[in-house]
């Protein structure tokens, strides 16, 4: 059996073996610390059962972890020039697939009927670049995917605001987005001391586990959005003044307090106070009088 990479040398032979120079704009920070690669496995609840999708193995050292824990893992990769180095890391393992390709631009839907068994539920385990965490994160919520649980490394500032409750002041529209969809934990925090090269930033891992049934029911997705998206449009203002400057007229200033009374909500509050509930209520009432 290959030897684990999870260590600075070992990386660092492999990298060194087929002179593979890390991108920066790739984002690529590869962990080498094993205790952390195994608390990500456990914290993901994979099993031999488990088909995973690895989005961004890098070299490898997690998909070994992985590999030797799952049923299968379907690993995507941007990065082509990764190819001989993940065929040597992974040479022992034959139940580990490889994708190459950007995921945001990949029909993953596909990938995963050509890869799993029909019905298949699929647990997403990643170390995402900094640089494409949201639009990945929401990508796999929002095409329909049969996945069960994300469990993602990214930085921590941006798990905080995945977790964030209302009054926090990590909590904003990101809050919003994903907690509608599923439930966020952050795991653990894991210091830069242990990625190769170090990033500039901690990092978290955070679990996801996607809603069977969204939080709350709205009658217009994109209008509850669009709602929550101006109520943080600048922070220090007022709802009241947030709305009016980013979704709604000023003339129209009567309409906008008659919908925010008759969701109970005071207008002097700002938006990061208001729970889930209470953007669903107030963009309700303000869906009645949006003609």
């Amino acid at each position: 059996m290959n030897k684990r990479i999870s260590s600075p040398k070992r990386m660092q032979d492999v990298i060194r073996k087929h002179q593979f120079t890390l991108k920066k704009s790739l984002g690529q920070n590869f962990l080498i610390d094993e205790n952390i690669l195994n608390n990500i496995a456990s914290s993901a609840s994979i099993d031999e059962n488990s088909y995973v999708l690895e989005i961004g193995p890098g070299a490898g050292a997690l998909t070994q972890v992985l590999a030797g824990r799952a049923k299968k893992v379907i690993a995507v990769e941007i990065d082509r020039r990764l190819a001989p180095v993940l065929n040597d890391t992974l040479q022992d393992f034959d139940n580990v697939s490889i994708h190459f390709g950007d995921v945001l631009e990949l029909d993953v839907a596909q990938i995963l009927a050509q890869e799993c068994p029909p019905g298949t539920s699929v647990t997403v385990v990643a170390n995402l670049p900094y640089y494409v965490t949201t639009p990945i994160l929401m990508k796999l919520l929002t095409d329909g995917l049969s996945i069960k649980t994300i469990v993602v490394m990214i930085q921590k500032e941006v798990a905080s605001r995945l977790q964030a409750d209302p009054g926090e002041k990590s909590y904003g529209s990101l809050s919003i987005a994903v907690q509608y969809l599923a439930e966020a934990k952050i795991v653990m925090t894991v210091p830069k001391t242990v990625f190769v090269p170090q990033p500039n930033v901690d990092s978290a891992v955070i679990r996801l586990d996607v809603r069977p049934q969204k939080k709350i029911r709205v009658d217009d997705e994109a209008f509850f959005f669009r709602v929550v998206r101006a109520s943080f449009a600048q922070r220090r203002k007022t709802l009241l003044n947030n709305l009016m400057n980013n979704l709604w007229s000023k003339e129209r200033k009567n309409d906008l307090l008659t919908a925010m009374e008759a969701a109970r909500i005071d207008p002097r509050r700002r938006g990061e106070t208001l729970s889930i509930e209470e953007f669903a209520a107030l963009s309700s009432q303000l869906q009645k009088l949006k003609g």
